[in-house]
């Protein structure tokens, strides 16, 4: 409203009050008597009889203006329609150019003289379509969706290597590790992959030893 020059003025007098309540009263109360004794059922004729209602309602109480002539201004020249209804949001723009908005995030070409626009103070508009622009000192600054910030690339296509023993293995996050090794099956799970000693009734423990009598 203050970008309308438009000043807001609440209506916190009894007689305010009084006036929309008498008007509120009349439509709840005489409008409804009047349907009923033009015996009003149907959508379609109570717009009709609204029709000759409200013409016949204004000439019987209706005042005359102090001043008169239309109240409405015509907008100011060169003001934005779209510019100003919106809703706006302030945001401080990251080291990388880049202004996070609703689970969005918009990349700050250079303009304005500007090569970079960190640690700025700037509007985010939320239109009404839903489109977003970013504003800095009154000027739409050029923006395009920021790609995925690359922290959140690393943690979903990083691979954790496991070194074992004798060989090293690679192994994806939460995969459990089946190795076969001198006939037994040891299974690794998610959190227990380690260095294990085998337990004293191992079947490693009981193989036997073959002597070469070559050698």
């Amino acid at each position: 409203m203050q970008e309308l020059e438009i000043t807001s003025i609440s209506a916190m007098s009894p007689q305010a009050k009084g006036r929309i309540e008498r008007l509120w009263g009349t439509f709840q109360e005489r409008l409804v008597s009047e349907l009923r004794l033009a015996g009003i059922t149907t959508l379609d004729e109570a717009n009709s009889t609204l029709e000759r209602f409200l013409p016949a309602y204004n000439q019987r109480f209706a005042v005359s203006p102090v001043q008169a002539g239309s109240a409405y201004r015509k907008p100011c020249e060169g003001s934005n329609p779209d510019e100003l209804f919106c809703f706006k949001y302030r945001r401080t723009v990251a080291k990388d150019n880049v202004v996070r908005f609703a689970n969005q995030r918009l990349q700050i070409f250079p303009s304005n003289g500007r090569s970079s626009y960190a640690y700025a103070h700037v509007e985010v508009h939320e239109h009404m379509d839903g489109s977003l622009s970013v504003h800095y000192q009154g000027k739409c600054l050029l923006t395009r969706p920021a790609p995925y910030e690359a922290t959140a690339l690393r943690a979903r296509n990083s691979i954790r290597p496991i070194a074992t023993q004798n060989t090293s293995i690679t192994l994806r996050p939460k995969l459990a590790l089946t190795i076969y090794l001198l006939g037994a099956l040891t299974i690794y799970l998610p959190g227990q992959i380690g260095n294990r000693k085998p337990a004293p009734d191992h079947p490693w423990r009981h193989i036997p030893i073959i002597h070469n009598d070559r050698g």
